[in-house]
């Protein structure tokens, strides 16, 4: 199975949204349908602040990828942040999430991107590891902190 990666477009509302979805049922994140597609839609239309790749056959998605866009001094220009990774659970365990995690930063190096970032429970040993196969590690001096509004 492949992990090819297509970025989102508006056509792909409903399918990305189903996965989404499912997504955040499985991590028990609660947000209305509404709320949902209306955090999805601007990333399909082509916002700066982000984007989404389907992962797999554009027509049925195994997955997605949800990345967000800052600037970063000290990383000395773009950087992003991997939002949301999702995998259906029927192929997880395939290399999938690897082959994305890796294929990620390629697509978006002509973009300028110097750094990537995301965000994982600290007790989830298992993704933790997946995370370190594909590069990302540990900053030992900081902590993502969060505000919501």
């Amino acid at each position: 199975m492949s992990a090819a990666l297509t970025l989102a477009t508006p056509d792909h509302l409903d399918r990305l949204d189903a996965l989404v979805a499912a997504f955040h049922q499985e991590c028990n994140i609660s947000l209305e349908a509404e709320a949902r597609r209306a955090g999805i839609m601007p990333l399909l239309e082509g916002s700066p602040h982000g984007a989404i790749y389907l992962i797999g056959p554009p027509r049925a998605p195994i997955g997605y990828v949800a990345l967000t866009f800052g600037w970063s001094l000290e990383f000395g220009g773009l950087d992003g942040f991997i939002d949301e990774l999702y995998v259906r659970p029927g192929v997880r365990g395939r290399g999938i999430g690897s082959e994305t995690l890796q294929s990620i930063p390629r697509a978006l190096a002509d973009a300028g991107l110097k750094a990537l970032h995301l965000e994982v429970e600290r007790d989830a040993e298992k993704t933790q590891e997946l995370y370190t196969r594909a590069g990302f590690v540990a900053r030992p001096k900081y902590m993502l902190m969060s505000r919501s509004q």
